[in-house]
């Protein structure tokens, strides 16, 4: 199992040089990928869990790619429906390009209703919408000529050089937890990407996820999720405690529970969604450290 960190690209603490340090810091500890958020709108539902300065997430990632060197890039995850899918493989294509092939894209609906308002969009159609999104890159990426006619966005012609440096194409992660994700992963993504499981909930919908796959003739798509690094001195009662939320030996334990889930990769959230609980990023690089030494084993793929 790969390791990833999903860094902060938004809050007090956050400027162009905590970014590069968090790239070189995390690289040189061997961590296998990199997330950061997306909000074009940063709108007062979104602001109060994800607060300026918000870094646009596709620049911020060429920053941290020029950083970096081994490294993978990823949206965790880019909202589909807020950029024309023209554009939005435009951007993705020339940041493989120029991170030689390092980008994974991740995708989702969006939850803030008030941005999709902001930027003029049906928040009530953004699953359909992300759907369209998600047929439209797979064309946009494969095709030096593509064209795409769809309920909502429509194109003929588009020369598309260059293609993608990964090829086919970046792998495509979609995001959520919902029967949604779940069948939009199984039917358009190389991985599913659930934010902030509870453990029981993961082997059932697996199991949908596969289902879902077999039925429509795909390979399942590989199980990346993302867990808060939300640590205690005292050990969390169980019931609903996330997977993540409690001590070094609780964090272990979840680890082990989705290596043997199958899990491709694990991205750990240093932002536990409370401003108030953020810490100047030179805490969490140490924290990081400590959990390098005593958790997780970034260079074998595997747990201490």
């Amino acid at each position: 199992m790969r390791y990833g960190i999903n860094l902060p690209n938004f809050g007090a603490h956050t400027t162009p040089e905590t970014l590069s340090g968090w790239a070189r810091t995390t690289e040189d500890l061997g961590f296998h990928i990199l997330t950061v958020s997306d909000h074009i709108a940063l709108t007062p539902d979104a602001h109060r869990r994800s607060p300026a300065p918000f870094y646009e997430a596709f620049t911020t990632l060429t920053w941290l790619a020029a950083h970096t060197s081994t490294v993978e890039l990823a949206t965790g995850v880019v909202i589909g429906p807020q950029r024309h899918p023209v554009q939005l493989a435009r951007i993705a294509t020339t940041l493989d390009q120029l991170s030689q092939g390092r980008l994974v894209l991740g995708v989702g609906v969006g939850w803030a209703r008030q941005g999709f308002d902001a930027l003029g969009l049906p928040f009530h159609r953004r699953g359909a919408m992300t759907d369209e999104v998600l047929a439209a890159l797979r064309t946009l990426f494969t095709e030096e000529i593509a064209s795409f006619h769809g309920e909502f966005f429509h194109f003929d012609a588009v020369r598309t050089a260059p293609l993608p440096a990964r090829r086919p194409h970046p792998p495509i992660w979609v995001g959520g937890s919902s029967p949604g994700a779940l069948r939009r992963a199984a039917l358009h993504a190389d991985a599913w990407f659930p934010l902030w499981p509870r453990g029981p909930e993961l082997a059932p919908a697996l199991r949908v996820l596969a289902d879902t796959a077999a039925a429509a003739g795909r390979r399942v798509p590989d199980f990346c999720p993302t867990i808060p690094l939300a640590l205690t001195q005292r050990p969390v009662p169980r019931g609903r405690r996330l997977l993540g939320q409690g001590t070094l030996e609780q964090l272990h334990e979840d680890l082990s529970l989705l290596a043997k889930l199958g899990a491709r990769y694990t991205v750990l959230n240093v932002d536990v969604g409370d401003a108030r609980l953020r810490r100047p990023a030179e805490d969490d690089w140490e924290l990081l450290r400590l959990l390098t030494e005593k958790v997780i084993d970034t260079r074998g793929e595997g747990l201490r």
